[in-house]
């Protein structure tokens, strides 16, 4: 008797085993996602939709986020395109500096602690040192995770700490793409650089402002 009961507890173990996964699965499946928000740019070429991650970046999301409360991307433009190949490269848009419009830089979040990553139409930070990161933002095309994502194991003599992705294009990547696409100019830089990226007719952001999904 004692090997049958030994045997029907092996077989409620074998049970508990297999229903084990499934609940685990179970609970994974009832998280809710991370949170995020929403921020139409209504340009002069048309409106492109954000989805800014708040819960995952908090810190660059933010940051963002309070140009945008503050109407302080209005009437800023795109004013630099990086063409490398079709739908490879990146545009850029933000406050360049402007006294009246700039806040402090933020935090460093790179993608080894947001655990994001730089695929096609993610928008994050451009800075220079880690921690410089302020009002002028970059929207990659194509997978540019190699070039902007944070590597520990990256080679040369550089920080290795990436960029801070903080959304990404859920709405009007054919207006990204057409900023994209349009001539630059040979000549004309800002600032005395980015020559040969500068567009001949620069695309002005209109309005930045939250909206529902």
């Amino acid at each position: 008797m004692r090997w049958i009961a030994a045997i029907g507890a092996m077989l409620m173990l074998a049970a508990a085993l297999l229903i084990g996964p499934a609940r685990a699965q179970e609970v994974v499946q009832q998280l809710p996602p991370p949170a995020t928000d929403r921020v139409a740019l209504d340009t002069s070429a048309g409106r492109i939709v954000l989805e800014i991650e708040t819960d995952r970046a908090p810190v660059t999301a933010a940051n963002f986020l309070r140009y945008v409360d503050h109407h302080r991307l209005d009437g800023v433009k795109f004013y630099r395109v990086v063409k490398v190949d079709t739908r490879w490269g990146f545009v850029q848009f933000g406050v360049q500096n402007a006294r009246d419009r700039v806040y402090p830089p933020i935090a460093h979040e790179p993608t080894t602690q947001t655990g994001l990553t730089h695929s096609d139409g993610t928008i994050t930070v451009a800075r220079a040192e880690p921690g410089t990161g302020q009002g002028e933002f970059v929207i990659v095309l194509g997978d540019q995770s190699g070039a902007f994502d944070a590597h520990r194991d990256a080679e040369g003599d550089g920080d290795k700490l990436g960029n801070a992705a903080f959304g990404r294009v859920v709405e009007g990547m054919d207006v990204l793409l057409s900023i994209f696409d349009a001539p630059v100019s040979d000549t004309a830089t800002i600032q005395g650089v980015f020559q040969g990226q500068v567009p001949e007719e620069p695309v002005t952001i209109l309005k930045a402002e939250r909206v529902a999904e």
